[in-house]
């Protein structure tokens, strides 16, 4: 089930300028997905389906947003780097 929410956003009226060629609608919505993503609110693969592109479509925009594409803690590293080949 999807559910539709909308959002009402006041800005200064240069910003608003700025920005009055853009899909505003698209650009907050991949902004909220990759931030989501930086929260780990929601894995790498919703975000791709929410976002409506392939996975690997996915890591320009992490890169984009900042957003880790491997998210590990040291511990975790080191043990995936020690886990021996198949």
């Amino acid at each position: 089930m999807t559910k539709r929410v909308n959002l009402e956003l006041d800005l200064p009226d240069d910003v608003a300028e700025e920005l009055r060629n853009e899909d505003l609608t698209a650009k907050v919505k991949e902004s909220l997905v990759l931030e989501l993503l930086r929260e780990h609110r929601i894995s790498q693969g919703k975000a791709a389906e929410l976002l409506g592109i392939h996975r690997s479509d996915l890591f320009p925009l992490m890169t984009k947003y900042q957003v880790s594409v491997i998210d590990l803690t040291p511990e975790e590293l080191r043990e995936e780097l020690n886990k021996p080949l198949p």
